[in-house]
C-alpha cells in the first residue's frame, strides 16, 4: 500500500482541535470526525508522502493562505454541524 496522505487533514484537525480549546459546549461522540470530514470536502487535496515534502515547496504566504482556507472550511463546517446534527442515539 501507498505510504501517502492528504497534507490538508493534520491542518484540518490541528486547527479543529485549537479552535474547540475554548469552548463550553461540549462536542458529542462523533462531533470532530463529521466536522472534519465536511471541512475536508470543501479543501482541495493536496496529497504528500511526508509533511517535509510540501513544506520545503511552499512559500510563507503559500502556507498561510492554506491555513486561512482551513479555518473557514472548519469554521463552516463546525456551524453545519452543530445546525443539523445527526441523529444521536
Amino acid at each position: 500500500m501507498f505510504q501517502i496522505k492528504n497534507f490538508y487533514e493534520q491542518l484540518v484537525q490541528d486547527y479543529l482541535w485549537k479552535r474547540m480549546e475554548g469552548e463550553r459546549e461540549e462536542p458529542w461522540e462523533g462531533f470532530f470526525e463529521d466536522v472534519a470530514c465536511l471541512a475536508l470536502n470543501r479543501l482541495p487535496c493536496r496529497y504528500v508522502r511526508h509533511t517535509v515534502d510540501l513544506g520545503a515547496h511552499l512559500g510563507d504566504q503559500d502556507f498561510a493562505d492554506m491555513e486561512s482556507k482551513v479555518a473557514e472550511a472548519v469554521d463552516k463546517a463546525i456551524e453545519q454541524v452543530r445546525t443539523h446534527p445527526r441523529h444521536r442515539d
